[in-house]
């Protein structure tokens, strides 16, 4: 498939069967690298301005750090982590969680998304949403650091 339709299909109007497309790519991704050669297009969509494609995308990338041998992941790690405190509080939620299989694949950036978790300045969000990311954060921590890491 060439890089314009994957796009399209991952920025389509019909948000559902977009996020079956994403799923579809994440799914596949924890088997085979066949999506990895389109790495550089997801990481494209990084500061979409719909939260909900920057919601797939980061997923996506996270699935695909694993496969990441050319380590392109060093081109956006810094873009990726700016989603931490994400516009959007589920966007921020949706990277916290991926940046688990990101430093479980890539070993690497564990310090610096630590420190990235430790530093993340929470304020902005509602009294309602807060709770919620500082949990994601702490689960994040535990699976980059806890006894059950294989990294």
């Amino acid at each position: 498939m060439m890089k314009e339709p994957v796009i399209a299909k991952l920025t389509a109007k019909d948000d559902r069967s977009a996020c079956a497309f994403a799923d579809q790519i994440i799914s596949e991704s924890q088997e085979t690298d066949a999506w990895y050669e389109y790495f550089d297009a997801f990481a494209s969509l990084l500061d979409h301005p719909k939260s909900l494609v920057r919601n797939r995308v980061l997923h996506i990338l996270a699935a695909n750090a694993r496969w990441d041998e050319e380590n392109r992941f060093n081109l956006i790690i810094s873009d990726f982590l700016t989603h931490v405190t994400d516009e959007k509080p589920i966007t921020a939620r949706q990277c916290i969680q991926a940046l688990a299989q990101v430093g479980q694949a890539k070993p690497q950036y564990i310090p610096m998304i630590l420190s990235c978790l430790h530093g993340a300045d929470l304020s902005k969000y509602k009294d309602s949403m807060r709770p919620l990311i500082e949990r994601d954060m702490a689960e994040t921590k535990k699976a980059l650091t806890g006894p059950g890491f294989s990294g």
